[in-house]
């Protein structure tokens, strides 16, 4: 079941919210493929057939209105628009108006007036009555025209006649109303309005002019309502009373004036705007029959009323003409419109119509909101900042920080953002090390991260696994500092002052607390800086390589001399106030950076496998984070319902570790990629793959990898793939997909230490 809520999609980077999407089954399979690989584009080809005098293909953002619950329904809405903050807001508003029960959405028959205008008519009231009178002959004609869309119970379905007169004459207008079901049906209606012209000039003995469709669609109105409880409106310092009465007398503003009613229309257009253009319609169309309809009394006014209900709550109802279509040429020219409408899941223009309404009265509340508590400025220096950043030149890795301080500082200009992408790249300079080796600078220590080839959660309880080290450390530094310990991980966006109550937020500083303690360093003034090349969440021993680079850098700082095996084991420790359970294999490898086969214990086994020859191996980090300390504790409460099985699991799982052992030492690839692909099996087994890495472990088998499986915790983090011929090609087939990937040579010696 499709759920329109996606919580902290922002966060995460496009390639990612597009495999969100895909795992989640709000983006069909092909469509996935078709945007992955940008055949979800208009071509030129096809943009030269739809206009005229065709240069090229101009591209807008297309992103998503997210929360939206219309008609006890999910819907992840399509938007396509270049201002932002207009999705940003829409699915804010979406979310609150969620939590009260959604919206609900009307919708009237697909109702297309067409137009006929019949000068020269003598008695125009006669005229009247003589089209009247052969109405039925008038509509059969018509639907004769389109026998198809009567089929699908469409079709011409009444007749109206207004006499208007102007400074010379009467004039007979006789509106064809028909129903075209779910296409926007604009040529539709105009054929119709071409084929009936001359039984109307027969009937009247007039004098036919215009034949033409009307974009004022008001017999196809949307409805749409949404009651929220004043204690959801409360924020920015307000109460939700305050915010109640606030939008009230802002909408009552816009119903008097004009001027003000045009702004908020405006609001409201865009969101059902960009809706519009993701689904291929005619926001043109959209647009004037929405400020047609706005302005049919006696003045223009606005298209929403929000008041206080019976109940106390706010309520609020927009009605607009929409006229909207899900079939038909144009549609079918743009794959990406496709694409926009399979992600709705509606099934019908009515269907269209009831979720633009819903985003159109969202887009209001919004607005709305906005403008009487903190006021739509702050918001819109928010997106001055983020398109000066942009223009600028600042790279993703920075965009953030310039954007925030471009806030702060209050001048959202060009020169100012450019001298704040300067500054944060001369600090970011300050910090990074001198070079990717420890010899390159003799203040760094490293902790070396690892992949676990075999033996996942099994050696936890008793059975064996092996593990390698990979070239991507952690370096630390520590250096004399002042009032305590200050922890600084300039890549990560962490300093924190440590403090000594233990009652810290984060694991990570109570396995430093404890690590100190150990060392009797607990009330050393101290600054201990950290440079992770490894990922950290990601099964690749992030943690332990931090301990184990930490512990090296104290020792070396204090001149403790600690030997490895006490630095692994104090690692271990540190291990264990992070993950809750270790089976002390990550800190083995962090320490000493050599392919072993290990099994718990006290001592641990801890043996050296030597290789015949290089393994090329391909890591793919799915961006997904996994806490470690999570997917063993799931396993271990598995366990505890069926103990014999997940025994036996492991029992299998211990011997495929001892067979890959030896396929190591005899270089016997083939054979390690098998068991590679086994060991998968029965991890899955234990429930601790996932979709993302499943996708990943299937994109290397397709590109001829031996064998692929998890490595790590599970749950997300990272797979490795065995890929003797052909590992530049599954690299590139995970990042063409999105992901991280690297290759890499296992049995080549790696440098730990200074």
């Amino acid at each position: 079941m499709i759920d329109s809520r996606l919580p902290k999609f922002f966060q995460h980077s496009v390639a990612e919210r597009l495999k969100r999407l895909h795992r989640q089954q709000i983006v069909a399979d092909q469509d996935y493929i078709n945007v992955v690989e940008g055949r979800h584009l208009l071509t030129s080809d096809a943009a030269d057939k739809m206009v005229e005098n065709v240069i090229g293909i101009f591209g807008l953002p297309l992103g998503l209105g997210l929360n939206f619950l219309i008609n006890a329904k999910d819907y992840v809405v399509p938007m396509v628009v270049e201002e932002p903050s207009i999705i940003a807001a829409v699915s804010a508003a979406a979310k609150l108006i969620r939590r009260a029960g959604g919206f609900k959405s009307q919708s009237m028959e697909p109702i297309l007036i067409g137009q006929i205008q019949a000068v020269g008519v003598g008695h125009s009231a006669q005229a009247k009555q003589a089209i009247l009178q052969h109405k039925d002959e008038i509509i059969n004609l018509a639907n004769g025209l389109h026998p198809k869309m009567v089929a699908r119970g469409g079709g011409a379905r009444d007749l109206e006649v207004r006499v208007l007169t102007s400074s010379a004459e009467d004039m007979l207008i006789i509106h064809l109303l028909v129903d075209t079901r779910d296409a926007m049906g604009a040529n539709l209606v105009n054929s119709m309005c071409e084929g009936i012209a001359s039984l109307i000039e027969k009937i009247t003995h007039a004098k036919v002019f215009l034949r033409i469709l009307s974009n004022l669609t008001d017999r196809s109105l949307v409805r749409s309502e949404a009651v929220i409880p004043a204690d959801l409106l409360k924020g920015k310092g307000f109460s939700g009373e305050e915010v109640l009465e606030r939008i009230i007398k802002a909408n009552e503003f816009a119903t008097l004036d004009p001027y003000r009613a045009a702004t908020h229309n405006k609001g409201i257009m865009n969101g059902i705007d960009a809706v519009a253009l993701a689904t291929g319609n005619d926001w043109r169309a959209i647009e004037a029959a929405a400020h047609a309809f706005a302005a049919r009394g006696s003045t223009y006014t606005a298209l929403t009323k929000w008041y206080r209900n019976q109940d106390g709550h706010l309520a609020g109802i927009l009605e607009i003409p929409l006229k909207v279509g899900i079939v038909g040429g144009s549609m079918q020219c743009n794959p990406a419109v496709g694409i926009a409408q399979r992600i709705l899941k509606i099934q019908s223009a009515r269907e269209l119509a009831e979720v633009m309404g819903a985003v159109g009265l969202a887009q209001n509340f919004a607005a709305l909101r906005a403008l009487v508590t903190e006021g739509i400025q702050r918001g819109h220096m928010s997106l001055q900042a983020r398109n000066v950043a942009m223009a600028a030149g600042a790279s993703p890795d920075i965009y953030d920080d310039v954007v925030e301080q471009l806030i702060q500082s209050s001048e959202i200009k060009l020169w100012k953002a450019r001298e704040v992408i300067e500054h944060i790249r001369q600090k970011k300079e300050i910090h990074k090390p001198e070079g990717s080796e420890p010899e390159a600078d003799a203040t760094l220590s490293a902790g070396m991260g690892k992949i676990i080839l075999f033996g996942e959660h099994a050696v936890v309880y008793g059975s064996h696994a092996i593990a390698a080290p990979i070239p991507q450390a952690v370096w630390a530094k520590v250096d004399d500092g002042d009032d305590g310990v200050h922890l600084i991980v300039p890549r990560w966006g962490v300093e924190e002052k440590l403090q000594h109550d233990g009652g810290h937020r984060y694991s990570i500083y109570r396995a430093l607390d404890l690590i100190l303690k150990n060392l009797d360093l607990a009330h050393a003034d101290l600054r201990i800086e950290i440079y992770p090349q490894v990922p950290r969440a990601m099964g690749l021993g992030a943690s332990a390589a931090i301990a184990v680079a930490i512990i090296r850098a104290l020792s070396k700082h204090f001149n403790l001399n600690l030997s490895d095996a006490q630095i692994s084991n104090l690692a271990y420790e540190s291990e264990k106030v992070i993950h809750g359970r270790s089976s002390g294999i990550d800190n083995t490898v962090a320490t000493y950076a050599k392919l072993i086969l290990f099994k718990k214990g006290d001592p641990p086994l801890v043996n050296e496998i030597k290789v015949a020859g290089p393994i090329p191996v391909v890591i793919g980090i799915s961006g997904e984070e996994s806490l470690t300390a999570n997917m063993v504790a799931r396993v271990r409460r598995a366990r505890e319902k069926n103990k014999s099985l997940y025994d036996h699991i492991f029992k299998d799982i211990n011997q495929i570790t001892l067979q890959a052992a030896q396929a190591i030492r005899s270089h016997d690839l083939q054979t390690l990629g098998e068991l590679m692909n086994f060991n998968q099996g029965l991890l899955n087994a234990l429930r601790v793959s996932s979709p993302i890495l499943e996708e990943l472990i299937e994109i290397a088998r397709r590109q001829g990898a031996v064998g692929a499986k998890l490595t790590g915790g599970g749950g997300g983090g990272a797979v490795i793939a065995l890929c003797p011929e052909n590992a530049q090609r599954v690299v590139g087939a995970m990042k063409a997909a999105g992901y991280q990937a690297m290759a890499i040579q296992i049995g080549l010696p790696l440098k730990s230490k200074e």
